[in-house]
Formats: C-alpha cells, sequence, structure tokens
C-alpha cells in the first residue's frame, strides 16, 4: 500500500495538509503524497474532514468519490477506533448515507462505486450506537434491501449489502422495518446447505440474519415460519461435513443465530420440541472427539442450558417449612412473591462484591452532614438506665474478691453449680421414638415439645453411638456401626433388650420416663468413659443439658453427634481442591442426559422435611436435618448415586438459601456419590475457587478422630434450569455439585456448608468458661441481654481483670478502664464468625500474660451470639421475622429485633455515662471473598473514593481507625490488610458498622469479615482456613488491640513483632474479588457479539476475494493480481481495502469500461420501489 510508516502518520497533520485545496485535488493530492514519510500541517484540523464529507455527499464525480472514499478508509483504517467516532461526530454517518442513497436510487446502480461505500459504511457504521436510526431516516434500510433483493446472484455485492444491514439491525426500528418488509425471508434464503463456495457471502447471510433476531416481532415471525427447524438442520449439515477455519465460522454464526431465536419462550419452546437440544448434546460429543471442533462446543454448551425446560422445584411452598407465629400479626401466612433484596443477599458483607465499580460509587455517601453530623437517638434517655444491670463491673463491690460468691441479677446460665447442671441434665429431657431409618423425620417430637417450645434434645444419640444410639430411629441408621467390634455389639444387645425406646408412647408417665432417662444417661457415661475424647471446652453432658433447654420452631428432640461428641481440627492443613478441568461441562451433559433419556433415571423423593411418612428404599442413602442448625429440606435420588437437595428457606421467608446442614448414612464405601443442592441463589460462589464442605464421620470420631474435615471432589456452582414452584419472581437459582466418596460401609456422616456452631455450643462453652476462670483474677459474668423471639436468652458477657485488692486506687482503674465490645453471628450461616469469637473467648479466659494485660486494660463486653433463633433453625440469613439483623440498627423494633435494640440500648448507656467502648468490632463471615479484613468508616476515603466535590483539605479525621488493621497485618496469617476498605455506603447504613461509628462516635467501629474458604496470600496461601485458623483469628485480633492502649510499648514486650512480620503481599481492596470463573456460571442471555474487527476483517477479505465473474476479464486479472496478497490482507485487517486497484485507474473513462463489463453480467435496473 503506503511508503511512510504508521508512526509518520498522523489524522490531524494528514487533515490539515489535505486543507484548502479543491475536491479532486485533495484526492489527487492524497494519492501522490502517499508514498511520503512525512506530512506538512497546516491551518485547522475539523475543516479538511468536513470537505471530504460534503463532497462525498454532493459529489458527482466517480473518480473523485473513489479517491475519497479510499482516503476515508486509510485514515481510518490506519488508527484506532477513536478516529471512526471522531468522523462520526462530525456527521460521517450521515455523510456515507447520504451518497449510498443518491448512488443506489440510479436506475442502473454503479456498482463499482456502491461497492467501497457499502464497506466503509458497514466499518463506520458498526461504530455508531445510532447508524440503524440514521438509516431509516435517510431511507437507506430499505434501499438497501432493494439492492440485496437485486443481486442474491452475485455474493460480493450481497455480502456487502448483508453486511450494512447488520449494521442497521443495531436499531430495534430498523430491525422491525426490515423484517415487515420480508428481509428474513430473502436472507434466509441466502443460507444453503454445506458448499465450499461463496463463505463469506454465506457468513455474511447467517450474521444478518442473526442481528435481525435483536427484536422480539422478528423472533416470532420466525418462529411461526418454522425457520427454526431450518436452521437447526442447517448447523447439523454444516458441522457435519466442516474440515476448515471458514466453514467453522458459519457454524459459530448458526449458533449465534439459534442463541438470538432462542431469547423467546416460543423461541426456545421451537427449539426443543424440534430435537435442538438433542442435536447439539450429539455434536458437541462429537466436538469433543476433535480438537479442530473444541470451539463450538462452549457455545453448544451455553445454548443447551439456557434452553433446557424451566423446572419447578418439587416444593408445595417456596416458604420455608418452618413458620413462626408473629407477635401482633395475623396468624395465616401468605405465600407472597417478595422480591429479594440484593443488597442483603450478597453474602455476609458489608461490601456488595459484584456490583460493578459505577454502581459501587454511587452506593457511596456523599452528604457531609450524614457523614460527619451524629442523629438524635432512636429513644428517649429515661429508658437507658435499665441498662446498668449489664454493667456489673461499675458497682461489684470485690467483697474479699471471690467473684463466685457474687449473685448475678437476671443471669440465667453464669452461676450455675455442679447441681444445677446435673439438674439441667436429668431435667425435662424426653426421649421420643422418631425413627429417622427411611428417611421419616421425627414426627413426634413437635407434640413433645412444651409450650414454650423448649426440645427435648437427647440424642446423644446416636451419637453415642454410632454406638448406642439413644433413638430407635438412630439405632436403626447407626446398627451397622455398632456390630463392627464385639463391644458394640454387646452395647448394641443392651441397649435394645434394657430399653426399647421405639415402643414407649408419649402418654407414659413421668416416673417411668425418669427411668427410661436415667437409664440412657447411664448408657451415656458408657459410650464416653469407653470412647470420649478429650476435648479442651467441650463436655458433652454439658452440651445435652444445654441443648435440652434450647427453644426451636419445629421442637427438636435429636442432638447431630458432631455437636454432642465434639470437634478436634485435624492435625494438618487442608489446600484448596484444585478445579477439574471443564468439570462443569461434564455436569451440565449429565443434566441434559436427565432430560433426554430416562435409563437409569430414577427421581423418587427419599427425604422430605415435611413428611415423617415418608419410606426410604433400602439401597438408598438416607438423610436427616430435624435438628439444631440442620437445614436440609428435601432429598431427591436421582440416579443410584446421585441426589437433588433442596435446602430450606429462611423462616418466615422464601429467600436465602445457602447454608446446609443434615445428616447421611446407609452409604457404602468407596463409590462416588454425586450431591446436587440445587436451589441456591447467589451468584456465585468460593466452591468455584477451592472450597469445599465439610464432613464429620461417627465412625472415625468414635476411632478417636472426630474432625470435621474438608472433602468433595469435581465441584462447581452453576446456574440451573430449575424454577421456584410458586412462580416468584426471582426465578434464578443455581446449584453446588460435588462428589463425594465415603470410607466406611453404613457410616453415618454429616455435611455441611462451613464448620457448624450451634446456640447450644455456645450455651455450654460459656459454662465451661465460667468454671475454668480463676474467680480471684478473672471477673467473667454471664448475664441475659434480652430473651429472643422464639424464648431463647441471648447471653452478653462481661470479662476484665479483678482489683489488685479494694483499695480506692485499685477499684477506680477498675472503674475507669475504656470498653471493648465485641459481637457476632448476627447471619446464623456465617458460623465461621463463632469459631472466631470462640477463640477470642477462650484467650480472654486464659492465663496468657497478654490476655492478663488486655483484662487490666480493659473491660470487654461480648455478644457472641446475636441471632440465637436464626441459629437455632438452621436459617442462613434472617432471623424469625425474615429481616436481616443487620439492617435494624438505625431503628430496631424491641419486639421483633430484640437483641438489636437492646445491643444498641446497652451502646447507648454506656456512652451516656462517659464509657463509649474505644472499639466496636461485630464478627461475620464473608463467602464470595477469601483471607480475613475489615471493613471500618472513614470519612475522607468515603469522599475521596466517591469523587465528591467536597474540599477535604481541612476536615480533620483521626486516623486511628487504621491502626487495628495494620497490626493484624503483622500479627495474623490470615489477615489482608489491602483487602481492608473504610467506605459509608448508604446501602449499609443500617449496619452495626456504620451506626455505632455515626450514632455513639466509634472511631474504630469494624466488621471483621472471615473467609468460607481459605486465604490467596502469606503463610496460608491456597490453603483452606479451619477451626484452628479461625480461633487464632479470635486470639490475634485480641492482641491487635494492645495497640489502642496507652502503654504499648509496655504491652508489646508480651509479642515478639519480629518474629510474626509476615511475608505477604495483599492486593487493592477494589480488585481483591475473584476473577471470572473459568467456566461461564451463567448461560449467557445471549451469544457473544461480532467484534468490529472480525466484521472489518470479513469485509476486507471480501473486497480482495476472487470469486466473482461480475468483474469481467479485466476483473479477473485484477483479482489474480491481488490474490497473492489475500493472506497478508487478512492478517492486517486494520489496512483499508474498499477498492485499492482503482487507484490505479488513470480515468474515469477506464472506471466506466469497467462498468459496463460489469453491468453485461449482472442483473441491472435495480429501482426503489
Amino acid at each position: 500500500m503506503f511508503g511512510y510508516g504508521r508512526n509518520n502518520f498522523t489524522w490531524t497533520g494528514t487533515l490539515r495538509e489535505l486543507e484548502g485545496s479543491s475536491p479532486t485535488c485533495l484526492a489527487k493530492t492524497w494519492t501522490e503524497k502517499r508514498g511520503r514519510p512525512s506530512m506538512t500541517a497546516s491551518t485547522s484540523s475539523s475543516s479538511g474532514l468536513e470537505v471530504l464529507l460534503s463532497t462525498l455527499q454532493n459529489a458527482g464525480d466517480v473518480e473523485s468519490t473513489l479517491n475519497i472514499l479510499n482516503v476515508l478508509d486509510e485514515l481510518l483504517s490506519a488508527g484506532t477506533d477513536r478516529r471512526i467516532q471522531y468522523m462520526i461526530s462530525k456527521g460521517g454517518s450521515e455523510a456515507l448515507l447520504t451518497a449510498l442513497v443518491n448512488t443506489g436510487r440510479s436506475f442502473s446502480p454503479n456498482y463499482t462505486l456502491l461497492l467501497p461505500l457499502l464497506h466503509l459504511l458497514a466499518k463506520v457504521g458498526h461504530r455508531d450506537r445510532r447508524i440503524g436510526v440514521k438509516a431509516e431516516d435517510a431511507g437507506a434500510a430499505l434501499l438497501t434491501l432493494n439492492l440485496l433483493r437485486h443481486n442474491v446472484e452475485h455474493a460480493r455485492r450481497a455480502a456487502a449489502c448483508l453486511w450494512v444491514i447488520q449494521v442497521f439491525s443495531s436499531s430495534v426500528s430498523t430491525a422491525n422495518l426490515i423484517g415487515a418488509n420480508h428481509g428474513l425471508d430473502v436472507i434466509y434464503r441466502l443460507i444453503p446447505q454445506y458448499t465450499t463456495k461463496h463463505l463469506h457471502a454465506i457468513k455474511a447471510a447467517i450474521d444478518a440474519f442473526a442481528a435481525l433476531l435483536c427484536t422480539k416481532a422478528n423472533v416470532c415471525s420466525v418462529v411461526s415460519k418454522g425457520y427454526v427447524s431450518g436452521l437447526l438442520r442447517l448447523y447439523e449439515d454444516w458441522h457435519a461435513k466442516a474440515t476448515q477455519h471458514a466453514a467453522m465460522a458459519i457454524c459459530h454464526s448458526l449458533l449465534r443465530c439459534l442463541h438470538k431465536v432462542t431469547h423467546s419462550n416460543a423461541g426456545r419452546q421451537a427449539f426443543v420440541s424440534q430435537g435442538g437440544i438433542r442435536l447439539l448434546y450429539v455434536t458437541t460429543q462429537t466436538c469433543l472427539l476433535s480438537k479442530g471442533l473444541e470451539s463450538l462446543v462452549e457455545s453448544s454448551v451455553q445454548l443447551m442450558r439456557k434452553c433446557l425446560p424451566k423446572t419447578p422445584l418439587p416444593l408445595t411452598s417456596d416458604r420455608s417449612a418452618y413458620t413462626f407465629l408473629m407477635p401482633g400479626r395475623p396468624h395465616d401466612v401468605p405465600d407472597i412473591d417478595v422480591e429479594p433484596d440484593e443488597n442483603s443477599e450478597e453474602s455476609d458483607d458489608e461490601e456488595a462484591e459484584d456490583n460493578k465499580e459505577a454502581d459501587f460509587d454511587d452506593d457511596l455517601e456523599t452528604d457531609l452532614s450524614k457523614l460527619r453530623l451524629r442523629p438524635d437517638p432512636d429513644r428517649p434517655k429515661e429508658l437507658l438506665p435499665q441498662y446498668n444491670r449489664l454493667c456489673p463491673e461499675l458497682s461489684h463491690d470485690f467483697q474479699d474478691l471471690d467473684l463466685s460468691s457474687e449473685p448475678e441479677e437476671s443471669s440465667t446460665a453464669s452461676s450455675s453449680s455442679s447441681s444445677d447442671e446435673e439438674a439441667a441434665l436429668l431435667n425435662g429431657l424426653r426421649f421420643h421414638s422418631s425413627r429417622r431409618g427411611g428417611g421419616r423425620s421425627a414426627a413426634s417430637s413437635d407434640s413433645s415439645t412444651s409450650p414454650s417450645g423448649s426440645h427435648s434434645e437427647t440424642d446423644p444419640e446416636g451419637h453415642t453411638p454410632a454406638a448406642a444410639q439413644l433413638e430407635a430411629r438412630d439405632f436403626h441408621s447407626h446398627s451397622s456401626i455398632l456390630s463392627t467390634s464385639p463391644s458394640f455389639r454387646t452395647k448394641d444387645r443392651e441397649a435394645r433388650d434394657e430399653a426399647p425406646l421405639g415402643q414407649r408412647g408419649e402418654d407414659e408417665d413421668d416416673e417411668e420416663e425418669d427411668a427410661d432417662k436415667s437409664h440412657h444417661r447411664t448408657m451415656i457415661d458408657r459410650l464416653l468413659e469407653r470412647h470420649g475424647a478429650c476435648i479442651l471446652h467441650h463436655e458433652p453432658k454439658l452440651y445435652r443439658a444445654a441443648a435440652a433447654k434450647t427453644k426451636s420452631i419445629p421442637g427438636f428432640s435429636i442432638l447431630a453427634f458432631p455437636d454432642f461428641w465434639g470437634h478436634l481440627p485435624p492435625p494438618g492443613h487442608e489446600s484448596m481442591a484444585p478445579r477439574k478441568p471443564n468439570i462443569q461441562r461434564q455436569k451440565v451433559f449429565e443434566d441434559a442426559q436427565r432430560f433426554l433419556t430416562t435409563d437409569g433415571i430414577i427421581n423418587q423423593v427419599v427425604f422430605d422435611l415435611e413428611d415423617s411418612s415418608l419410606q426410604c428404599p433400602s439401597d438408598s442413602l438416607r438423610f436427616f436435618s430435624k435438628f439444631e442448625c440442620g437445614n436440609l429440606r428435601k432429598a431427591v435420588q436421582v440416579r443410584r448415586y446421585e441426589y437433588d437437595l433442596i435446602l430450606n428457606a429462611d423462616a418466615n421467608s422464601s429467600q436465602h438459601t445457602q447454608w446446609f446442614y443434615f445428616e447421611v448414612s446407609n452409604m457404602v464405601a468407596d463409590v462416588p456419590y454425586r450431591f446436587n443442592v440445587i436451589n441456591c441463589e447467589k451468584s456465585n460462589s468460593q466452591f468455584n475457587y477451592g472450597m469445599q464442605p465439610v464432613l464429620y464421620s461417627v465412625r472415625e470420631a468414635l476411632e478417636g478422630r472426630p474432625h470435621w474435615v474438608r472433602t468433595g471432589t469435581e465441584i462447581c456452582y452453576f446456574r440451573n434450569h430449575f424454577c421456584p414452584a410458586r412462580g416468584r419472581r426471582r426465578t434464578t437459582f443455581y446449584t453446588l455439585t460435588f462428589t463425594i466418596t465415603f470410607k466406611h460401609n453404613e457410616d453415618v456422616c454429616y455435611l455441611a456448608y462451613h464448620y457448624p456452631y450451634t446456640y447450644s455450643a455456645l450455651k455450654a462453652h460459656l459454662k465451661v468458661l465460667q468454671k475454668s476462670v480463676d474467680p480471684a483474677k478473672v471477673f467473667f459474668q454471664q448475664q441475659v441481654l434480652c430473651g429472643t423471639l422464639a424464648g431463647n436468652p441471648c447471653p452478653v458477657v462481661t470479662i476484665t481483670a479483678c482489683p489488685a485488692s479494694r483499695s480506692w486506687i485499685d477499684m477506680h482503674q477498675l472503674r475507669n478502664r475504656p470498653y471493648i465490645m465485641l459481637t457476632g453471628r448476627v447471619h446464623p450461616g456465617e458460623s465461621n464468625a463463632s469459631w472466631v469469637m470462640k477463640g477470642t473467648l477462650e484467650f480472654l479466659c486464659s492465663s496468657d500474660p497478654v490476655a492478663q494485660s488486655l483484662r487490666e486494660a480493659f473491660v470487654f463486653k461480648l455478644i457472641p451470639m446475636l441471632n440465637p433463633d436464626g441459629v437455632v433453625n438452621g436459617t442462613n440469613r434472617c432471623d424469625l421475622n425474615s429481616e436481616d439483623l443487620n439492617r435494624q440498627w438505625c431503628k430496631p423494633d424491641p419486639v421483633l429485633s430484640p437483641t438489636i435494640y437492646h445491643t444498641k440500648g446497652l451502646l447507648y448507656y454506656l456512652n451516656s455515662v462517659g464509657r463509649t467502648p474505644l472499639v466496636f468490632c461485630d464478627y461475620h463471615g464473608h463467602s464470595r471473598k477469601k483471607n480475613v479484613f475489615l471493613y471500618g468508616c472513614s470519612v475522607k476515603e468515603t469522599l475521596w473514593q466517591s469523587g465528591s466535590a467536597v474540599n477535604t483539605v481541612g476536615l480533620k479525621e483521626d486516623p486511628g481507625y487504621r491502626t487495628i488493621p495494620k497490626t493484624l497485618d503483622r500479627l495474623a496469617p490470615a489477615f489482608s490488610f489491602n483487602s481492608c476498605n473504610y467506605l459509608v455506603e448508604k446501602s449499609r447504613s443500617a449496619t452495626a458498622r456504620v451506626v455505632v461509628w455515626r450514632e455513639m462516635g466509634v472511631l474504630r467501629s469494624y466488621t471483621l469479615e472471615s473467609t468460607h474458604n481459605g486465604c490467596d496470600q502469606g503463610i496460608y496461601k491456597g490453603l483452606q482456613t479451619g477451626t484452628r485458623e479461625l480461633q487464632e483469628m479470635g486470639v490475634k485480633f485480641c492482641h491487635s488491640l494492645l495497640s489502642v492502649t496507652k502503654d504499648v510499648k509496655g504491652l508489646y514486650s508480651h509479642i515478639d513483632l519480629d518474629h510474626n512480620i509476615l511475608d505477604h503481599k495483599s492486593h487493592n481492596c477494589f480488585e481483591d474479588d475473584e476473577p471470572p470463573c473459568v467456566e461461564e456460571i451463567e448461560y449467557s442471555a445471549d451469544c457473544p457479539a461480532l467484534a468490529g474487527a472480525d466484521l472489518d476483517s470479513d469485509i476486507n477479505g471480501n473486497t480482495a476475494s476472487a470469486d466473482e465473474e461480475e468483474e469481467g476479464d479485466e476483473g479477473c486479472r485484477e483479482v489474480k493480481h491481488r490474490r497473492g496478497s489475500v493472506g497478508q490482507s487478512q492478517q492486517s485487517s486494520a489496512k483499508g481495502r474498499l477498492s485499492p486497484h482503482l487507484m490505479r485507474q488513470a480515468s474515469a473513462e477506464t472506471l466506466g469500461e469497467k462498468r459496463n463489463a460489469c453491468n453485461a453480467v449482472s442483473v441491472n435496473g435495480q429501482v426503489m420501489s
């Protein structure tokens, strides 16, 4: 082409050089000077372009018009899309459309001029968002369609028209106009069965057809005319015979058409009824066998996923199986369609990680008054003195420094004696015959609960077992385990002979029940003596007694064995699971098989939380979830070793399905079982990035390995084809699928989303801690903050150091210690928050010198579980009122959100007496990010990030909110400082973090987010976090509090920081989200659009092609001359290829001869009707 280098070519310089000349001279000057290495500039840059465009619209000289078109093509092709956008802004599209209309309306159109004009219009129009509307206004749309009708026999001309039609169809109205004038029919007839000729034109026809399918009217027209079947047959034919790259491109284009037509329900129905899913399934299996065809697989799989018929979940109602009658609300709770709150459903978070950056910035609070001014309290000051009872450290006289003798007002659990514990263990526990063996739930458990809702949990159960199943149900499911050793078989026989629990009725008298319970207690003792592991801070009997007083909606009477028996972290670290290549594709194929064939498909319900009479086949797995924290609503056996699992929505709600925890038994060892959780709601999950569910084996526990372990292979998380049972507006569900191979035959195992931590475990743990501390040194008081909706007490714990003496100095120091308030588990599904809190509690009660220093420096107020009812009933996000409690802090309701109301009241009280906490931290879990990090609050950082016009130079802000995060970054291996942020969002204005910062004035108000997965930095990089690491995080958070004490230097002497400086780098907090999954989680609503570069390449290839006879003999010679450079031109699509050979013609007469020669073999007389 041209001899000058690209580095010496400038758009501005070229236009300036061309300014001031006549249009003809402009083109000739360009032709003569195109070999120059540089150009000189003169005046304005815009007038030259305007002259070219004006001349193009009005020129009657063919040679000048061609020269101008080539000048424009070279200018636009040599640079980036910015040049085309500049030309569009100067009216370039309108000029080209006017030239097209003027040239195309003639009785005998000059195709020597029309072809380069159409080519350039396609290139420019593809970048002009309004090209369709402009074409419609100029009358170019129907004119181009008419030109196509008259040139269906001429592939090169037809291709040029088709590309322009494709570009025009970006406008819905233009696409409808072309469709209404039978454009779809004309184009469809241009798509032949497999051939090796005119591939450019065929591909252009398919792409134009796909572009027209952007409108509902055109899609309906295609469906009604039966074109879907034709497209499928065309794809089948081309796919079967395609061997070269061009033919593969046509297959891709046909798939694009099918994607477009299946946007509508009618299109999908036609696709399915014409065997589209089966065809794609078969063809993709062929593609997988040939590397050359692999590029077709992904688009085919996405199309299959989109067209699989929507299948309602096999439920009678979308609402939770658990309904709780709210105070002041009607008894009947209708099954209402509810639009989910996108913010609240995005995990655990204080941050919505799926928002785009622009949306995120829009969510930032920019109102300075809201950021700086403290709002009025939500209650009168007269109500605050009631919280004085929750600050016993301010009034306790420490007589004889004997904390254990001090009676505790309003405390129900902190001062229980050992005799009280024994009474609790023996009192109120009923064992019921709830045979769970064949998937039957404890049907009688509801009636066995007291009116207040307290259930008799008794099941050390089964667990005692795998061994001494204390429930008839558990005996059934664990009997095989009991027979693994003679001692177990003897115990089994003794249990069956001495205590036939399943035969007892509910009307037995109290004496009988007491005797029976006493017998079971003896069995528990024997079991624990023989198999009990020594787990620090866990006592199974104490747990059983605590569980007996826990109130639940269904009235649980069974204990899950892991909660009763206890858990020890496994000895080593657990790596993140590697993702098997194309595993999601494999699972999608398996799901498609379920639609295509019934061979091997069972589809039998084997567990239903709402049907206790359901009988389970003898050869299927047995499921159970009716215990504290449990969540599994229904299990369906799909194939011999595959099960669909449906989770229970949050109580009184139809949303928030993520948390699961259930028992499974009757398995066969060394057989891979596939589990599909089919009603997950989040759009992505850490399960796509190495996270695994956790498993607890009763058999392993009884053999001395009581571990929750990460397990599962072939894990992926993707959108599925299920929809709500009752047609809720939210219609998107996702499948979590994983495969587990159990180690033991007929074991009893438990599977959970994350390490469970129950409310009863917290109550038992606090009692153990209270007994473990030295009351002469540690002031430990457990009190009841308030009762929950279900009547469960919400504990609040005070921990500080006892004064050295009752002297005025020591007592004054105690009364003036600053406060630290820590809360957790407001979201029940974030069990990792409880494990972090457990680490914090145990450390603060320990004899560690740092813990002692912290107790002497601070008074700790801990509310370990803000949502006990949600935790008990296995919900994921909400309380029994179906509300996210972490969105109620602005004005909490004392009746419907009592724990939040009274926690805020306690904070108000501390503030009113001059004891505003120095640090507030709410422990959470995060399901979408790795590492552990903090969210805080900063006025300046919020304004900076939002791009606010507020001048922050004069704003004074204490930077101390960064002290704790910086300290944690040095101390805690799992912590990522650069994953933290301190932005205040509008959507988070009612969260604990923001409200405590804004209303109480707590500078260091945080949310501590702990990953459910693992770390991608530091010494834990590539490892999943376990309970050991989570508890360690609770300890390290305590260590970080040393940084906010006055005597930092002295306190830091307890920690050797030099050995704790970690070798890790964190990512910027706005880039810390996971990269796109290696496989598409969503099935695209649309197929990938044709890129501008691809269209340019097709056009350039058409310009250089030599498969037309319409150019006559001279044209053929020109084609032969260019044929050698076709490969080069296709490789460099940026270069202009409108009609370079025409630039070598010296006169318009030669062009006229060429036109006449062409017309001799073409169809003449195209007239716009």
